[in-house]
């Protein structure tokens, strides 16, 4: 086993530990993927477990992606004279793919066809808004999207809409009139889901642990498939992320779980960090291992982290530490407005790239989306190339007019699909004679418009005989030329034959699925686009410095990162409407904007900002004075540092 001491003490001891239930609380940089796919491989070297025995669990499909790469590289790394593993492998994969995959082996037990769509976040809003319409419920009044957030939440916790009815329309047990507006809405979109034979994204959870709870043997059969149960990032689960975790691993408790409570930054969408506190208390005699050398940054960054971090109260006690270099100071640079904010940074990014920096090794990240008008326009102004995490490929309007007619071909009740594929390109059918179609009245249609719809359904038609029986790239091929897409865009404008170019990447994406029979390769084609999350985009070929949220960045890290806007109210935060603000999820949340970074950190605050149409005189945020001075050198952008002193730069509130 000689792969062993490729590892630190405390990472072999998480790799090596036997079964039962294990901890491993993972610093930031602390080599958590390397424990949890070198355990894996120990699992298996060690005759303790098969492949096909053990699954890991993380969160992105891009954390998935690199954790199931690693893991087939290290078994390919099987010492050569000795009998390796079997060729089958461990699964790897999010929470939501492991929702999907009992859904679709269970389909007709949960009322749906093995091919049910899943609705993304625009299909569910778009059903929300339907289901208020019917209900004649004024959507200025009660946003559709607050609307469909509430539902989510609700399920993330646990909650159906038998439940929440139960209890008076309220989680608590109480009874108001948004709980009682949201509590209808939940019904009708729920009716409306399930008539297009599809399940929502959180459904795919919900549904799993139900199904698991009312059939023990088919909870039997998962639990004696997984032997071995390894969540990564467990700090970030929900309820039902938590109990389908913990019942999957019962009653052997086979339970690896790895976290950090000072990286858990999303209580915002249920994430509880109690999971990861009460682990030991679940667990009675589970193994506990702290993992803190950082192997990412330098010690100065580290220092100042630890610095930031030891004020909260709720936490696993850790210090971070390296044998890396102390490396260079962190920058703290006062700027008089947002606008000359940016062009520091963008300036400072500029001369970072000249000095060889490579653009996709430098990471802007801000603490609300607004801010990065002013820095893409520092951008522009400075010809830095860039890119803004969160347009993601696959929610582009040609792409998902595309997926809507593979959606419509293997699903006839998802008439949300056959909708947006009627009109893309436009066919002339109304939104009338869809109504009909969605009412089951094709029939009763007559004339041009019987010979439309007919015409339509003969596209779906043979789209879906490639689906079943062509390769998953020639049936993306064959859909993209009978849907009348190929012949628009590619003759159209300048924007037109960019789509067409987008689509024709699309056909390049799914040869990566032409390995696996048909029709599964379109399912997992189109499992990956409804499971995609804003990282994703990071795949896309666009060099440049990357601008995006904290919470964007969180398990990404570059060599230089400038965190900005650090001023009360901004970062530490206060949304609009909001009374009180979790103070110790907002030092998480700057604890992992600074361990995001290699080499060199920039903090940059603004001495005004524009804010509401009104320019406000600022305070230096609290979190700048938790880092000891000597770790910090400050300076100024001042007016005459910028061309034409700032004229063309700055407000007239300034001249």
């Amino acid at each position: 086993m000689e792969y062993l001491k490729e590892l630190n003490l405390a990472q072999r001891e998480a790799v090596t530990a036997g079964a039962g239930p294990l901890l491993v609380v993972a610093g930031a940089g602390a080599g958590k993927t390397r424990v949890i796919t070198y355990r894996i491989r120990h699992l298996i070297e060690s005759g303790q477990a098969k492949p096909e025995e053990i699954l890991a669990i993380t969160f992105t499909n891009k954390a998935a992606r690199e954790m199931r790469e690693r893991v087939e590289q290290l078994l390919a790394a099987w010492p050569a004279g000795r009998q390796g593993p079997s060729r089958r492998l461990p699964t790897v994969g999010t929470f939501h793919a492991l929702g999907t995959a009992i859904c679709r082996d269970h389909a007709r037990a949960l009322g749906r066809t093995k091919y049910f769509t899943i609705l993304d976040r625009d299909d569910s809003i778009s059903l929300i808004k339907q289901a208020m319409r019917e209900l004649i419920i004024d959507e200025k009044r009660f946003e559709p999207k607050k609307v469909l957030g509430t539902i989510s939440r609700l399920k993330g916790d646990n909650f159906t809409l038998a439940d929440f009815s139960a209890q008076g329309g309220s989680a608590s047990g109480g009874k108001g009139f948004y709980q009682s507006i949201v509590a209808r809405v939940w019904e009708r979109y729920h009716n409306l889901v399930t008539k297009a034979g599809g399940f929502d994204f959180d459904d795919l959870l919900l549904e799993s642990v139900r199904l698991l709870k009312r059939e023990p043997t088919i909870l039997h059969t998962y639990r004696q498939r997984f032997r071995y149960l390894l969540v990564d990032e467990y700090q970030d689960t929900n309820a039902i992320q938590y109990e389908l975790a913990t019942m999957l691993a019962a009653p052997t408790n086979n339970l690896c779980v790895v976290g950090d409570v000072d990286q858990s930054i999303y209580s915002w969408r249920g994430a509880d960090f109690e999971n990861l506190l009460r682990f030991e208390k679940d667990f009675p005699g589970a193994t506990v291992v702290l993992l803190e050398e950082n192997y990412r940054s330098t010690q100065t960054i580290l220092t100042a982290a630890n610095q930031v971090i030891e004020k909260n109260k709720n936490r696993h006690d850790k210090k971070l530490f390296t044998k890396n270099r102390a490396g260079e100071l962190i920058t703290l640079a006062t700027s008089l407005s947002e606008i000359a904010e940016a062009d520091f940074i963008a300036t400072t990014a500029k001369n970072l790239i000249a000095d060889g920096a490579k653009p996709d090794e430098i990471a802007v990240l801000y603490r609300a989306n607004f801010q990065s008008r002013a820095l893409e326009e520092g951008m522009l102004r400075h010809a830095v190339p860039y890119q803004v995490l969160g347009t993601r490929f696959f929610e582009r309007k040609e792409v998902k007019d595309l997926m809507a007619y593979l959606k419509a071909a293997l699903n006839a009740a998802d008439y949300a699909s056959l909708s947006r594929a009627s009109g893309a390109p436009a066919r002339g059918i109304g939104k009338v004679t869809l109504a009909k179609i969605a009412a089951g009245e094709r029939a009763s249609l007559t004339g041009a418009t019987a010979r439309k719809v007919d015409e339509l359904y003969q596209v779906l038609d043979k789209i879906k005989l490639a689906i079943e029986t062509k390769l998953t790239s020639e049936a993306i091929k064959l859909a993209l030329q009978s849907s009348g897409l190929e012949s628009k865009l590619k003759k159209g404008s300048e924007d037109e034959v960019e789509r067409y170019e987008n689509l024709r990447e699309l056909v390049t994406l799914a040869t990566k699925y032409d390995h696996l029979p048909a029709p599964e390769g379109i399912i997992a084609l189109l499992e990956e686009v409804a499971l995609s999350s804003e990282q994703d985009s990071l795949n896309e070929k666009k060099e440049g410095v990357k601008l995006m949220t904290v919470h964007a960045a969180k398990g990404l890290e570059f060599d230089y990162v400038f965190i900005t806007g650090l001023e009360q109210d901004l970062f530490p935060h206060v949304g609009f409407g909001e009374k009180d603000r979790d103070e110790e999820e907002e030092r998480r949340l700057f604890y992992v904007a600074i361990t995001r970074a290699r080499h060199k950190v920039y903090l940059t605050y603004a001495q005004t900002r524009a804010l509401y149409g009104s320019r406000s005189v600022t305070v230096p945020s609290e979190f700048i004075f938790d880092i000891a001075d000597d770790l910090i050198e400050a300076t100024e952008h001042h007016l005459n540092d910028l061309p034409n002193g700032g004229k063309s730069y700055l407000p007239d509130i300034f001249f």
